[in-house]
């Protein structure tokens, strides 16, 4: 399907991830995993805030003061205070940081934060690929693990009644879908929802919207795709991008579904002709979003 795909931020970010839209401010906050930073934009004024990180970042969350983020990085989970920049510990990682890192990461209606990780060696080549786990954060409970183990995870998200859950398992082109208890973050009846073939990339980051629709932005792909909630194939949508990472919704009405993209690993050649990778880009589906909680409890 073509439609009028716009750019936001010209923001050529190495691996941008993570939008989550902050109502009560109007303003998405997002991640750049290798700068690696926690970033804060107002899509109307493009106003930007940017706190450098000392490690890899793969997901976050927001406190419910919004006055700290929780931050995932290569070598553990930290509050990050976002008035003074000081970061206090909170978990060592839960993997050998040489290895693997967090990667993916959203919050539940109950302030549940899951985060999933990746197999991103330090030393590229030196190991053989493995899996790691999902993890479950809560300020009262911290850091746990909870049983699934994936190279990649990403592609997280719920049903607008929260009953299901999805997980890209993304090495393996394939995203699953849970039954999910919301009130205790059970998952139950793991079973396949969509496969996606190689030659359009790897599923990478989702939205859902109102009528259960998965978004999901396919890395390498040029594109999104958009599921019915029984795995059929409803739409895709074309970029101007090769490696777009991550789609949430925004907007005062929740009918904007923003994207973003990487240029990690584009050449030279590569770059002239998609000079707006990294960016962040916006259309309306026609079908708003679900709000999604931004902050860990």
């Amino acid at each position: 399907m073509r439609m009028s795909v716009e750019l936001v931020l010209a923001a050529a970010a190495a691996i941008g991830e993570s939008l989550t839209w902050v109502a009560e401010d109007q303003v998405f906050y997002w991640i750049d995993v290798k700068a690696p930073a926690l970033l804060r934009l107002d899509p109307s004024s493009l106003a930007t805030q940017r706190w450098t990180l000392p490690s890899d970042i793969g997901g976050f969350a927001l406190d419910a003061s919004r006055s700290r983020a929780l931050v995932a990085l290569r070598t553990g989970v930290f509050w990050l205070d976002l008035a003074s920049g000081h970061l206090a510990a909170v978990a060592p990682p839960p993997f050998d940081p040489r290895l693997h890192r967090f990667n993916e990461s959203a919050c539940d209606s109950h302030g549940r934060l899951w985060i999933g990780t990746m197999f991103d060696p330090l030393d590229p080549g030196a190991e053989p690929p493995e899996p790691a786990g999902l993890f479950t954060f809560t300020i009262a409970e911290g850091l746990r693990h909870t049983p699934d183990e994936a190279q990649l995870h990403n592609g997280m998200g719920w049903s607008p009644d929260e009953r299901r859950f999805y997980l890209a398992h993304s090495n393996a082109h394939a995203v699953h879908v849970f039954d999910y208890d919301p009130a205790d973050g059970r998952l139950t009846n793991r079973r396949p929802f969509i496969e996606t073939p190689a030659a359009i990339g790897v599923p990478d980051g989702a939205a859902v919207d109102e009528a259960g629709g998965y978004w999901c932005a396919l890395h390498g792909g040029w594109r999104l795709q958009r599921y019915h909630p029984d795995g059929t194939l409803d739409r895709e949508v074309m970029l101007p991008v090769s490696q777009p990472t991550m789609c949430a919704f925004g907007g005062p009405s929740l009918d904007t579904l923003y994207v973003s993209s990487a240029k990690a690993k584009l050449s030279a050649a590569d770059l002239e002709r998609e000079p707006f990778a990294g960016g962040i880009f916006r259309f309306r589906p026609g079908i708003p979003g679900v709000a999604r909680s931004y902050a860990v409890t």
